[in-house]
């Protein structure tokens, strides 16, 4: 006998997955850092742990994309851990950002803090000190403040995987309907299902919307309720971005009242068809625009070809949404269609279509992603992102391999659905053949009633009762819904006890399980700094660190992130200018890839400049050594100053910039 499932089993099984979704997002997201940041440090003046022969005008910090500030974003605290910064901080040049020191500051270690959020939305914030004259104690024992931390943070993850979620549901449901199974339209769990994504993904944008000032700036739970923070959230990138996404969602609600009210009304015909290309369209804009307001206000935003990137971090989502989400519209339908409508074979042939398109979509827009995120193998290794990201491939690869079992278990079910469906018809033909023959055979013994006398009548009357009973056209419809129960009965027990859409239920709940995870590790990805800002702070803090233990005999050392754009255009340019004072001077020149290695480029070109006498730009061509190093002697500065060293970097014909930083001469 073929293994039925029971309703008892069904429900335990929707049980254990919901179980499955809180259990990993609380795992996850709870051991997920409380300020991954997506903006590094990639250069401070003066850097860290260095000591200085005189107290700077100026403090000044390097990151890796555009940051936005506010009045309170960098302080410097000197020994005591009193402010010693005047007005506001500034933006220099393209990710520098600078606040000017009161003068006259004494020797000691100062600290300096920084609290920006980056372009890509994500607080960041940190700490670190130099020393004017000597080292000395200081009582500033903060590591900085605490933005995008504590509860404030957890909420905030907590939100981000939940509009994820909602939206995967939402469209993917919706997706699921139109282009796979438009019976499902009028299934009130699918509708359920659809509806509550729309839920989900409207309260989690009023719910982010809601944090994100605390969010960014205090990280206390109590400014969670303060409306004073909302106005400037909504002037940000990321504000703008979920008021975007509140708009559409009433776009969204506007399409699922007619996909689930005129549309189940309509007849198949021509009517039904233009309504079907009407919806269609209509929700695949919306879900495009909601897809692109987290495209616009993260990772694609910013960094490499964020014109290219913005389009493929959509087609991305709605591949997920397409895939994901179809899967749990294709599992409820399995276990909480009615048997008046169970999901056709067909209808999860066509998913097994489109989840395979998706699964091709998200291939191609995961390899661009990673190498834009990465930047080299060794990425994969050596930083978080990158191994989140292995992760993320080896669950795609084993909801693969689970899809394709489900693949094999649709086309059994297709066979015995259309074997089933033969066997039905002629079981009709043959009952309409049955009902035929009684009502004829009723007829003709009413014909004889009629011809004989009124005992024989009476007699026959007793004998052949149940013979003018089934000619009587009442008696034919109560006997034609019997046996249209028991019918449906039969297909109830074959399509809940038949072994093929018993396996394909097991293999779509695995699916659906492994898409859980997959979900809260993609939602932490988003919340993890790139491989490529991680490799390249890896090798700011290297060089600062080398700095700081140079011996401290009058030399002078500087360190220039650069970014020309293009191929390999990434690094870190190092000047070494030894005594660093008037007269000659031995200049050093190294120039490094993120990962801390030389490299050689093309041209490279520095020039002196004392803006406060207005001597300058003295040029100097160095000569090459070796692998990423050139040297120049007899550098000379004619008089002492802050001077302004500027280096210009050219990786190929067309990829050139130049970075400067100001340092004490003589």
């Amino acid at each position: 006998m073929t293994r039925t499932i029971t309703p008892k089993r069904r429900n335990g099984g929707l049980r254990s997955l919901v179980l499955l979704l809180f259990t990993v997002a609380g795992v996850l997201l709870a051991g997920a850092a409380p300020a991954s940041a997506h903006a590094a440090l990639t250069g401070s003046d003066p850097a860290q742990g260095v000591v200085v022969k005189q107290a700077p005008g100026q403090v000044t910090l390097t990151f890796s994309e555009k940051v936005a500030t506010n009045d309170d974003s960098l302080r410097v605290l000197d020994p005591r851990g009193k402010p010693v910064q005047t007005g506001k901080p500034a933006n220099l040049s393209g990710t520098t950002y600078g606040i000017k020191l009161r003068s006259g500051l004494g020797k000691g270690t100062y600290t300096v803090t920084y609290q920006i959020v980056s372009a890509d939305s994500h607080p960041v914030s940190g700490a670190y000190t130099f020393s004017v004259g000597a080292p000395s104690p200081t009582v500033v024992s903060s590591t900085g403040p605490t933005a995008g931390g504590g509860t404030v943070g957890a909420l905030y993850a907590i939100g981000r995987y939940a509009s994820y979620a909602g939206f995967i549901v939402l469209a993917g449901g919706a997706a699921f309907v139109l282009a796979c199974w438009q019976r499902g339209a009028g299934v009130r769990p699918v509708q359920r299902l659809v509806v509550g994504g729309w839920l989900t993904l409207t309260a989690a944008t009023l719910w982010l919307l809601l944090l994100r000032g605390a969010y960014t700036t205090s990280g206390k739970f109590g400014d969670v309720f303060d409306l004073g923070l909302l106005g400037p959230v909504l002037q940000t990138k990321t504000g703008a971005a979920l008021v975007s996404r509140l708009l559409l969602l009433a776009a969204a609600a506007l399409f699922i009242a007619v996909l689930f009210g005129a549309y189940t009304k309509r007849e198949e015909g021509q009517e039904k068809r233009d309504l079907t290309f009407g919806l269609a369209i209509g929700g695949v804009v919306v879900a495009a625009g909601l897809a692109t307001s987290w495209a616009m206000a993260e990772h694609a935003s910013v960094g490499l070809q964020p014109g290219i990137a913005m389009p493929v971090d959509v087609l991305h989502l709605l591949a997920v949404a397409a895939w994901l989400g179809g899967l749990t519209a294709l599992l409820v339908a399995l276990y909480r269609a009615p048997a008046e409508t169970p999901v056709e074979a067909a209808a999860v042939h066509r998913f097994s279509r489109l989840a395979f398109c998706s699964v091709v979509t998200l291939v191609a827009t995961g390899i661009y992603q990673s190498w834009r995120q990465l930047g080299s193998w060794s990425a994969f290794t050596d930083t978080r992102y990158g191994q989140l990201l292995l992760v993320k491939i080896g669950l795609v690869a084993v909801m693969v391999a689970i899809a394709s079992v489900s693949r094999r278990w649709t086309r059994r079910l297709a066979g015995i659905t259309a074997a089933g469906a033969e066997a039905t018809a002629g079981e009709a033909e043959k009952a309409a053949e049955a009902e035929k023959e009684q009502v004829t055979t009723g007829a003709a013994r009413q014909s004889t009633d009629k011809t004989v006398g009124k005992s024989a009548d009476n007699s026959v009357s007793k004998g052949t009762g149940k013979g003018r009973t089934s000619g009587n056209p009442q008696r034919a419809e109560q006997l034609a819904r019997q046996r249209a129960a028991m019918a449906a009965a039969r297909q109830r027990r074959l399509r809940h006890g038949d072994a093929h859409r018993f396996g394909l239920r097991r293999s779509v709940l695995a699916e659906a399980g492994v898409a859980v995870v997959l979900l809260a590790v993609t939602t932490w990805l988003t919340q993890t700094e790139p491989g490529r800002t991680e490799l390249e702070a890896k090798a700011a803090t290297s060089s600062s660190a080398s700095a700081a233990t140079a011996p401290t005999n009058g030399a002078l050392t500087l360190d220039m992130p650069f970014d020309t754009g293009g191929t390999n255009g990434k690094g870190v340019v190092s000047i070494d200018l030894d005594p660093a004072g008037v007269g000659a001077n031995e200049m050093h020149l190294y120039v490094q890839n993120p990962s801390g290695k030389p490299f050689d480029i093309p041209e490279v070109k520095v020039e002196f400049t004392l803006e406060a006498k207005k001597i300058g730009p003295l040029p100097v061509t160095p000569e090459h050594i070796t692998t990423g190093h050139w040297s120049a002697s007899g550098v000379q500065i004619p008089m002492a100053g802050d001077w302004k060293i500027a280096v210009t970097v050219r990786t190929s014909d067309i990829d050139q910039v130049t970075v400067s930083k100001n340092a004490q001469i003589g």
